[in-house]
């Protein structure tokens, strides 16, 4: 028996009576040695060390022992992908790349973490690998919630860089959120981590406080709710660093070499490279029909799932319910912010009537000095106790009018804020049926309709193409990988084997390559043709299945192409309803969250107005009693 193998996380002992098991074993062992030089090297380069784990999972058996389970093997290779993809993610960052590809790619490491955290999630993970377990989905989903939060932080850039305010400052908001959540789970943490997080607060938090005073008091645009945008999708720049067992770059000299005739060896090799070689030319066509595909598709920009998005229009959306439902128990909502705006009013009325007031006095009392000026040739003697309050009350005067005209233009435009939401505010509070009549919906024809199946039903095609591609291609794969014929060519006669043979073609050889004209003394090479074109036969099949869907591809796209002619017309009408919906709903959303800022504002209006008009009011007496003063000296000098 093989000496045992132990299980990295369980400790047991597992001993198993097949080669392939101890090959699985040293695979899994490059992967965790590719992984420690990973984290050594620097972080400059997206290869990673996943492809030894991605070998491992796809071709060799799960049940070996747990830490080989399907779902250990995933979770090793998304947190490789996720890691590598860091490395990506840093380099973009340094490099100052466009604010959407940044957020492109770090939602990607965002979905390779998800993965990752889905295997430590698995009932069977969970039992395995015990408290590690719980340390490390707390790790993992603290890397979720950071890297969603500079996701949304660059694409709160993008809409800064568009003028999109309102989007920018939900997306910063949003970033603020997730990276509240990430210091929750950072408890416990290095040093270093929580450096990390705490600079990036800075970062965020100053961008979210900047957008929002500048909406606030500039723009003044919508805020829409997140649910409304469209998500970011991540961009998967990260390949896992290939790993092929039967380089001997990889894993050296063969060792069991001898185990068999060297020549039924080398005719093995000769024939793997042959099952190489259909694998290449098959998988060269499908790779020509792919990037074919993929390229229409994107020109197209058709999503099955979202071609006609009808659905959403056949009811309210769950962030306008929750605003609706916020008010039906709030029913004094408008009454309050009318009435607030209506007393803010009265004394913004009274407080201006009292300055003009004071102005006019005081115009009036310059109006008689300078007709007693000319009465009196321009000589008028000083009067005894002449009253010094005029000229403070004309520089108090001054003082309160510059005020008023400045607090004037905020009570504007807090009345023209609340004209535009009072609206709102009175939809939202009413029945539904009113709130999902005001949301916009498309009206379509039986013809539009019959466009819209027609293009769906093709579109299902293309996709069905697309997975009966994958499945035969996975089934081809396979089938190779299972095909060794080594028993047949060590049992086979090897006058058989040497029939009709030439030099066999290798490409790319390892070794120099074999021909059957320049033989060894002793052990002359098999050149087994006659059997390698009969083994070969049993792949025909497949490669018939797969010609026929390679060649359906042209079919389908003309079919596409045409059906996408007649949806133009409707697409065009669908994006303007969609667009006028989401707009609606952002702007209804919009006002319910903005009463509670208005009724603020307006006590904060009424306070100010409030204090002025006290001090006002006292101000309008001094001026009386000045001007009343003024005259009597004046009196008393035209009786002089």
């Amino acid at each position: 028996l093989p000496p045992p193998r132990t299980e990295i996380f369980s400790g047991k002992a597992v001993t198993h009576e097949d080669i392939k098991y101890e090959q699985a074993c040293v695979l899994y062992n490059l992967g965790a040695l590719h992984s420690m030089l990973g984290a050594m090297d620097k972080r400059v380069s997206e290869e990673c060390a996943a492809g030894a784990f991605t070998y491992l999972r796809d071709h060799f058996p799960h049940s070996y022992s747990v830490d080989m389970s399907h779902q250990i093997l995933s979770l090793n290779i998304n947190l490789m992908l996720g890691q590598a993809q860091e490395c990506l993610l840093e380099k973009s960052m340094l490099d100052n790349r466009k604010s959407f590809l940044v957020a492109r790619i770090s939602a990607q490491v965002v979905d390779y973490y998800k993965e990752a955290c889905r295997a430590l999630e698995n009932s069977e993970t969970a039992s395995l690998l015990g408290k590690i377990q719980k340390d490390w989905k707390k790790l993992v989903q603290m890397k979720i919630y950071y890297f969603a939060a500079v996701a949304h932080l660059h694409m709160g850039k993008q809409a800064e860089e568009q003028q999109k305010f309102g989007e920018r400052v939900i997306y910063f908001q949003s970033a603020l959120d997730k990276l509240n959540e990430a210091i929750k789970l950072a408890k416990g943490q290095p040093e270093t981590v929580q450096e990390a997080l705490r600079f990036t607060m800075d970062v965020i938090g100053g961008k979210y406080n900047s957008a929002k005073k500048d909406n606030d008091f500039i723009y003044h645009e919508a805020v829409p709710a997140l649910d409304t945008l469209q998500s970011v999708k991540g961009a998967p720049l990260v390949k896992a660093l290939p790993v092929n067992p039967t380089d001997p770059a990889v894993t050296g000299p063969d060792i069991f070499a001898k185990l068999v005739p060297m020549a039924a060896h080398e005719a093995s090799s000769l024939y793997s490279e042959e099952k190489a070689k259909l694998l290449r030319d098959v998988m060269a066509k499908i790779e020509a029909k792919n990037e074919v595909l993929d390229q229409f598709m994107d020109s197209m920009q058709l999503d099955p799932e979202t071609v006609d998005n009808l659905d959403m229009y056949s009811h309210i959306p769950a962030v306008l319910m929750e605003k609706c439902a916020a008010l039906s128990v709030r029913p004094d909502t408008v009454r309050n912010l009318v009435h607030s705006m209506q007393v803010l009013s009265g004394v913004f009325t009274d407080v201006e009537a009292s300055l003009k007031e004071i102005r006019e006095l005081l115009e009036e009392d310059e109006a008689e000095e300078r007709k007693l000026q000319e009465l009196l040739g321009g000589r008028v003697p000083p009067a005894p106790g002449s009253p010094p309050g005029l000229a403070e009350v004309s520089k108090e005067c001054s003082k309160y009018l510059e005020l008023h005209e400045k607090a004037s233009f905020t009570n504007t435009e807090l009345h023209r804020a609340m004209n535009l939401h009072l609206g709102n505010l009175r939809l939202l509070g009413g029945p539904l049926e009113q709130v999902r009549a005001a949301l916009p919906s498309p009206s379509l024809t039986e013809e539009d309709r019959q466009v819209l199946q027609t293009l769906k039903r093709i579109l299902a095609k293309v996709q069905e193409m697309r997975e009966q591609r994958v499945s035969l291609e996975q089934q081809l794969r396979e089938m190779i990988q299972k095909d060794d014929i080594t028993t047949s060519l060590v049992t086979t006669d090897r006058s058989v084997l040497q029939t009709g043979m030439g030099t066999p073609q290798v490409s790319p050889p390892v070794s120099p390559p074999l021909s059957c004209s320049n033989p060894e003394p002793t052990d002359p090479p098999l050149c087994p043709q006659k059997l390698f074109e009969e083994q070969l036969r049993k792949y025909d099949q497949l490669k018939v299945y797969l010609e026929q869907n390679l060649a359906a591809q042209e079919n389908v796209l003309k079919a596409l192409t045409d059906a996408n002619v007649k949806y133009a017309a409707v697409r065009k009408g669908l994006a303007e309803v969609e667009h006028k919906w989401n707009t609606t709903v952002q702007t209804l959303v919009a006002s319910y969250e903005a009463y509670e800022d208005l009724m603020k504002k307006s006590q904060e209006g009424k306070d100010f107005y409030t204090d002025l008009e006290g001090k006002v009011a006292k101000l309008l007496e001094r001026a009386r009693a000045a001007c009343q003063a003024s005259q009597a000296q004046r009196q008393q000098l035209l009786e002089r």
